[in-house]
């Protein structure tokens, strides 16, 4: 998930609420976490940690910080976050070459290390949470505050973080700035517990699910599944199948971004307790795609 917001917003409090509302860790998951922790020696007396693991590097941490290297090709915070959360705030302010590094294992679920006498993999199956401003000022959308480049330099940002990269965040979530009035009033929606325990329910569904169709062991949620497994998964109905069709067409959806919208939509209607996706959970799906595909969802739907 990528948020998107001026300075203040919220972005990084909505971030640290998210390991509030995911479900406990099974024994396959606690134990592969602290076999990761104790190469990396962060592993506490010898104790299997129960906690999922959260990691936050600084925007000017090296690719190997990141990915995992060194001199004793030590795993880097992606592996080090397996079964977890790694947040990256500011994203366009990390190197280059550690947004692009950032490809496989989102794509794969493995951190690969090179060395000349062999390759080491380690396991890297996390929750991206990325915050960034609109531009480097980060008031675009304020025409009294931002800078005179605008909006060329929200172009100029945005354009640090490449198609690929983008190609790979399922949900993009514009969070605006909040007015004096709402910082001040009482507290609305549903609390974390809330959310959590809809949270396990629809990952019971899943995995329930996956289990009764022959999945292999290592696909544990929506996220995992590919190929003809994904299309047992979805089914989908002749008006779900027939906007996806349209959508596919009208944003020249790459198939990497085609079947990661059929994941999303899958586990919004595990969320909302149905087994049939149906067009409302496309069209929802569709609608946290990069925020320039939004203008144009009314002409698909």
């Amino acid at each position: 998930m990528l948020m998107i917001g001026p300075p203040g917003s919220g972005k990084s409090m909505l971030a640290a609420r998210m390991p509030s509302i995911l479900p406990p860790m099974t024994a396959q998951e606690a134990l592969e976490i602290s076999m990761i922790a104790s190469v990396a020696g962060h592993l506490s007396e010898g104790a299997i940690s129960r906690d999922r693991p959260v990691r936050a590097p600084h925007h000017s941490a090296s690719q190997p910080a990141l990915i995992g290297g060194g001199a004793r090709a030590n795993p880097g915070e992606v592996s080090l976050a397996h079964n977890g959360v790694l947040f990256l705030d500011e994203l366009p302010e990390f190197s280059r070459g550690c947004l692009e590094a950032l490809r496989q294992p989102m794509e794969t679920g493995d951190a690969v290390i090179a060395r000349a006498q062999a390759h080491i993999t380690y396991p890297a199956r996390f929750q991206l949470i990325a915050a960034m401003n609109p531009c480097k000022c980060g008031y675009l959308a304020d025409e009294a505050r931002a800078c005179n480049r605008a909006p060329l330099c929200g172009a100029d940002y945005q354009a640090k973080i490449s198609g690929p990269l983008y190609d790979r965040v399922d949900l993009f979530v514009e969070v605006p700035a909040l007015a004096a009035s709402e910082l001040s009033s009482p507290a609305s929606g549903e609390s974390s517990q809330t959310i959590a325990r809809r949270v396990a329910a629809a990952r019971v569904r899943q995995t329930n699910r996956l289990e009764a169709l022959g999945a292999p062991s290592g696909v544990r949620v929506n996220a995992h599944a590919n190929g003809k497994l994904l299309d047992r998964l979805v089914n989908l109905d002749g008006d779900a199948e027939a906007l996806m069709a349209r959508a596919a067409e009208t944003y020249k959806l790459s198939a990497r971004g085609y079947h990661r919208v059929l994941k999303v939509a899958r586990t919004i209607a595990d969320l909302a307790g149905v087994d049939k996706v149906g067009q409302p959970h496309i069209a929802e799906a569709l609608s946290y795609r990069r925020v320039d595909m939004r203008h144009s969802l009314r002409r698909v739907g």
